[in-house]
């Protein structure tokens, strides 16, 4: 649903919450003007969740809210980047690609990049030990999803020869000063020429380029989930931990109750993290049962 110009998506049957779509890529500049909007709004939301970006972090708005938080670098300079900030092992990972003749470059979204991003995504079923939604997407439906915000859109791909074998698409957001890894992406065959490692550093280039101030790679931790082989990755590339507040704003009785109770959490949210664990180490033996050879790849 449009509301105040801004395109606010709705999720959950007995509780209906709202967000921003393409949250923590595009933010609210005048929450208070779309929160009035919604509450007058025909369509039902009980609760509407919004977060700032990075420059906004201190809280600053009268609403309930609890932390979240965003892998980012905050840049100066590629060099200091390269040189001070990220660790020796991905700075030799990054350099390992180019040795092995993969060459990075910035690339016009077009139907040749479709047909090398349907590739990527439709090698394996399951990556970072979990199903991944990407997998079995036919040509139009990746189109379709990655034309979205192509205004903002910066697309970096790594190519071995004539062939994509790794991309990111980099979100900036209205302001300029804050862009995100909206996909990065590489294929699992291709992992020994590092492009992962080699498509960060081009991001960082490229936010140097435009000067973009902070890169975010979505969240450095989940829930009470503080580590796993994800955020070891973002570490190793200098991502840090930087908190921001969620808020939340009750629009109906059904929504301040639900704020009240915890019911605006996920369920993976509110499992206690011991039998999260073991939920999680249930599910990567069935992954292995079930896919051995690919999930030994990912």
């Amino acid at each position: 649903m449009l509301i105040s110009g801004k395109e606010i998506r709705v999720s959950g049957r007995a509780v209906r919450v709202g967000r921003l779509d393409g949250e923590k890529f595009r933010f609210l500049e005048e929450p208070e003007q779309v929160i009035a909007a919604l509450s007058k709004a025909r369509t039902r939301i009980d609760l509407f969740t919004f977060i700032p970006r990075l420059s906004e972090s201190i809280p600053s708005y009268p609403y309930p809210m609890e932390m979240d938080n965003f892998a980012a670098i905050t840049l100066t300079t590629f060099d200091e980047w390269w040189n001070k900030q990220l660790g020796f092992k991905a700075r030799n990972k990054a350099k390992q690609a180019e040795k092995k003749g993969v060459v990075i470059r910035e690339t016009p979204f077009s139907d040749e990049l479709v047909r090398g991003i349907c590739e990527i995504y439709n090698e394996c079923p399951i990556r970072q030990g979990r199903r991944f939604p990407h997998f079995g997407k036919d040509l139009a439906k990746v189109h379709h999803e990655e034309a979205t915000y192509l205004e903002s859109s910066v697309f970096i791909g790594a190519y071995l020869g004539d062939r994509l074998i790794g991309f990111i698409k980099l979100l900036i957001d209205e302001t300029g000063t804050q862009a995100g890894l909206l996909n990065i992406v590489s294929l699992i065959s291709e992992r020994d020429k590092a492009p992962t490692n080699a498509l960060v550093a081009a991001a960082v280039k490229a936010c140097e380029a435009r000067g973009v101030r902070y890169l975010t790679y979505s969240n450095f931790s989940y829930g009470k989930k503080q580590s796993d082989s994800l955020s070891d990755f973002k570490e190793r590339n200098a991502f840090k931990r930087v908190e921001v507040p969620r808020y939340y704003v009750p629009l109906t009785p059904l929504g301040h109750l639900a704020l009240r109770l915890g019911l605006h959490r996920r369920l993976s949210k509110r499992i206690p993290e011991p039998l999260a664990e073991k939920l999680r180490e249930f599910r990567d033996a069935w992954y292995k049962r079930k896919f051995p050879a690919l999930t030994e790849a990912s």
